[in-house]
């Protein structure tokens, strides 16, 4: 089997809709693809209805958390599966986020407009087509405008990275597992060891982590090195938890290609049977 378990559409900063994304999955050869937008779940209904024969869908969001024990505090991500949308507390909070990333893009593009940058929220609002906002729309902007040539580029310190980067509202990543387990999903750390990406946390945080209800590690990513990959597979042995892997696609946003990376069928068959939020649909 082969299963990708961290893809984007155009409900977040991916570039494929969700119908788009699971023709190409199943065109891509994938047994499995989990769609895993940033904070929303608008992806779910549209992937579902367009889910090929052959292609099991995992139903899923990539939450936006922070670290406190800290200072500076330290951002990183959770995967949830197969939990159940409408769990009030866990709706609450996915929505509050939302609401964050976007107060945050229109003060980025107030910053970019304040220096002369020819953007305007609108064209922000309409590269997102309705979806979670996120700093990749402003550097669709950015190419747009000829500022900048590429992604990878907008993203540059002198731009998105650092310059014009604000800080933004997360979810503590305590109460991020809590509310994942309380409407039956299941937790799991998106690439912990990815230095290229900044700074990363402590393994005595992921151990605290596991005892709190963390139930899998990504290690298989893009922005791992093979001792990164390596590190995050011993740890989670020692932990007992499961290893992932995935493509984290994003479209046109990233060269990484849909199922560059893969999850065992074992870890899969896993996180499956333990999610009692909402099944797979297959």
């Amino acid at each position: 089997m082969r299963i990708d378990l961290h893809t984007h559409s155009t409900a977040s900063d991916g570039t494929l809709t969700p119908a788009e994304l699971v023709t190409a999955g199943g065109d891509a050869g994938l047994d499995a693809l989990a769609i895993t937008d940033h904070d929303t779940t608008a992806g779910w209904e549209p992937a579902a209805a367009a889910r090929p024969a052959g292609l099991a869908l995992v139903r899923g969001a990539e939450l936006s958390c922070r670290w406190y024990g800290v200072t500076p505090s330290i951002p990183l991500h959770l995967l949830a599966y197969l939990f159940d949308p409408t769990e009030p507390a866990l709706v609450a909070e996915l929505a509050r986020v939302r609401r964050a990333r976007e107060q945050r893009g229109e003060q980025i593009v107030d910053l970019l407009r304040a220096d002369g940058v020819g953007i305007t929220w609108d064209e922000v609002l309409g590269y997102a087509r309705g979806g979670t906002v996120g700093r990749p729309h402003i550097a669709q902007a950015l190419i747009r405008a000829g500022l900048v040539g590429t992604t990878s580029a907008a993203f540059a310190p002198e731009w998105l990275g650092e310059r014009y980067r604000l800080p933004k509202e997360d979810t503590d990543v305590f109460t991020a597992v809590r509310l994942v387990r309380g409407a039956g999903g299941v937790p799991v750390f998106a690439h912990p060891r990815a230095t290229r990406r900044g700074t990363i946390v402590p393994d005595s945080l992921i151990v605290e982590l596991a005892a709190a209800g963390l139930f899998g590690l990504e290690a298989d990513h893009d922005d791992h090195s093979p001792d990164e990959r390596a590190h995050v597979r011993r740890l989670a042995g020692e932990l007992g938890l499961v290893v992932t892997g995935s493509s984290d696609f994003h479209g046109t946003h990233k060269s990484v290609r849909l199922g560059a990376h893969t999850t065992a069928p074992d870890a899969y068959e896993r996180i499956v049977a333990e999610a009692t939020g909402v099944p797979l649909l297959h």
